[in-house]
């Protein structure tokens, strides 16, 4: 049995608030069990200097752990002056896999700003992270097509994110930190609507692990994404309404 007394093929309780910032094009308080994540969406009518005059738009991301996210109270990176080689990494994560689903074409010449705020991390943030961008990306999109500034829709396909791992020997889908501290295998799949990989990041923890429990993470992976995009089109659908 699981800490959590979870299945192994049972997220954790997932929750996708939108509208929770008055100010932002686009907004979601996403929550994977006690992991939560404020993100945001803001445009930018300009684009990076080096994308000016390509006729193109751009999407990037930026990612944060609030001090007392975890257990005990992390300095700010503002304060130490530089970020961590882990923020840059899961903030090139989130960019990257929000543009593999967006025409940057069709979004014109302008950019769509991410904001992923981790307010408390029980482990996953990084997906929980890609999971409610997506959210909030697509509301703001939304935003721009209801005020007549967009024609047609940029995005192509969802994209959602999840953790798997081998715990005590058995596959098991969305890690907390409990499971993903003491994994023998760890995770992440990021995967479209279509069924597309975007990103698969798989490391042996504690041990090597076989094409056999790879196929089971990724089998636990495509049920939770599938759990995931219904829930994503949820909270879409009641922001506008």
């Amino acid at each position: 049995m699981r800490p959590s007394e979870r299945t192994p093929e049972q997220l954790r309780t997932v929750t996708l608030e939108t509208g929770v910032n008055r100010y932002a094009e686009g907004s979601c308080l996403v929550s994977f069990g006690h992991t939560k994540v404020l993100v945001t969406a803001s445009i930018e009518e300009k684009v990076p200097g080096w994308m000016r005059n390509t006729g193109q738009g751009w999407v990037t991301a930026e990612y944060g752990m609030l001090p007392r996210a975890t257990h005990t109270r992390g300095r700010r990176e503002a304060a130490a002056g530089k970020q961590s080689g882990r923020t840059q990494e899961i903030q090139r994560l989130i960019g990257r896999s929000l543009r593999a689903v967006v025409d940057l074409k069709a979004l014109g010449e302008r950019q769509v700003l991410i904001d992923c705020d981790v307010i408390q991390a029980d482990g996953g943030t990084r997906t929980a992270s890609i999971t409610g961008a997506w959210v909030a990306m697509a509301s703001a999109l939304n935003y721009l097509k209801d005020e007549g500034v967009l024609t047609t829709d940029p995005i192509l396909d969802q994209v959602a994110a999840v953790s798997c791992g081998v715990f005590k020997d058995l596959p098991v889908l969305d890690l907390d930190y409990e499971e993903d501290s003491t994994a023998e295998a760890d995770s992440n799949f990021v995967l479209t609507g279509a069924g597309q990989i975007v990103e698969i990041q798989a490391t042996g923890e504690k041990r090597g692990f076989s094409r056999a429990e790879f196929d089971r993470l990724f089998e636990l992976a495509e049920i939770g994404c599938a759990e995931l995009f219904a829930l994503q089109r949820a909270a879409v659908e009641a922001a506008r309404r």
